[in-house]
């Protein structure tokens, strides 16, 4: 590390941090930002990024510290990324940080996208401000993962989640799969839905679930986006997808041979995607780059065995998240986490990375990335 960060330093980037983690799922397509305005030792305002066209962190920052009286001039500003320099939803922060007299900026990360990296930076340096950037780089880059893919791919990061049985299985032959993991577990699982723009599944697990897809915390239920790939539109119009409160947050993603008449009930509806076919299957690179387009930077697919296994042969998963669950289910037509015909040599087989691992009290919780 280098040696110009000091303790107080780490302590006020660690707090930015902490600040950003508070729009968990609230910013999209923007990335979570946290800042923390400091003169000599005293914090001065605090703010972070709400939502996408509202103030971004350092203007709440500056907004925070005046609402408590204190004057900008001379101090520090510790942010989780890279002030923007140009004008998008809102005016560039680079211009109120100078105006302000802001005298130091200690960065996390820089911007990702390539035509604006190091731009902001290069901008306050060249105006007098010290900039140190660099500082917890990794987590800041790991917190605004989705939107550090999306915004240089146009497509969403994708992460498979799954519980499993410790011999691999997600449910028996006849779909029962409640409960494989505790509840701390499935708390966990809220969190990660949370930190997603939408969630994938496709029509199996409609059919033996009939899930919901809602994010439940704190006596309260929300939901993002909730994608069905279903080629042949046979989802029942009972669906709870279809009938509950936010049945205007699913999209079902159909393929060319569709009945027309299923189709245009469902749109009656909810929104449906006339997806192109690889195979007698939805193209599934058709539809990240369509959820891309209107904004989504991370994708949870919750998908049975076949979803997952058309992710990874294609090579569109980035991310695995997989709880393990202290059962043996065994036999042969219990239902698998990842299906499909398989890899036919360990050589195509996917390969793993960055291994991450957490126990919720007797099940083990793994997460990795896809090489």
């Amino acid at each position: 590390m280098s040696p110009r960060f000091t303790d107080p330093d780490r302590r006020f980037l660690r707090r930015a941090l902490q600040l950003a983690r508070r729009a968990l799922g609230d910013t999209s397509p923007n990335p979570l930002v946290g800042a923390v305005l400091v003169r000599r030792g005293r914090v001065l305002g605090e703010g972070w990024h709400h939502r996408a066209g509202q103030p971004h962190a350092e203007i709440e920052a500056l907004a925070d510290a005046a609402r408590n009286g204190h004057d900008p001039r001379g101090a520090t500003l510790y942010i989780t990324l890279e002030p923007c320099s140009t004008h998008g939803r809102t005016p560039p922060c680079t211009s109120a940080l100078l105006k302000a007299g802001v005298q130091r900026v200690v960065v996390a990360a820089t911007d990702p996208n390539p035509r604006h990296a190091g731009r902001g930076l290069k901008l306050l340096a060249d105006r007098g401000v010290r900039v140190d950037a660099g500082l917890f780089a990794a987590e800041a880059l790991l917190l605004n993962a989705g939107f550090n893919h999306w915004i240089v791919q146009h497509t969403p990061r994708v992460t498979l989640k799954a519980a499993f049985t410790l011999d691999g299985k997600i449910a028996t032959e006849s779909g029962d799969s409640k409960w494989i993991t505790n509840e701390k577990s499935r708390a966990h699982v809220m969190r990660l839905r949370q930190a997603h723009d939408a969630i994938l599944i496709g029509l199996n697990t409609v059919l033996a679930d009939d899930p919901a897809l809602t994010i439940r915390r704190a006596r309260t239920e929300r939901c993002h986006r909730r994608i069905v790939v279903d080629t042949r539109a046979r989802i029942p119009l009972t669906a709870r997808l279809l009938t509950d409160a936010f049945a205007a947050n699913t999209v079902i993603v159909v393929g060319a041979g569709a009945a027309v008449r299923r189709v245009q009930a469902l749109e009656r509806r909810v929104t449906v995607w006339r997806a192109p076919e690889w195979e007698g299957r939805i193209d599934l690179a058709w539809v990240l780059r369509e959820l891309g387009r209107i904004g989504v930077t991370s994708l949870l697919v919750e998908g049975g065995g076949e979803v997952h296994a058309s992710f990874l042969v294609h090579r569109l998963a980035h991310c695995v998240a997989f709880f393990y669950g202290p059962k043996v289910l065994g036999g042969s037509r219990s239902r698998r986490g990842v299906a499909g015909e398989g890899f036919q040599s360990l050589e195509d087989a996917p390969r793993l990375a960055n291994l991450r691992s957490r126990r919720f009290g007797s099940d083990l919780f793994l997460e990795a990335d896809l090489v």
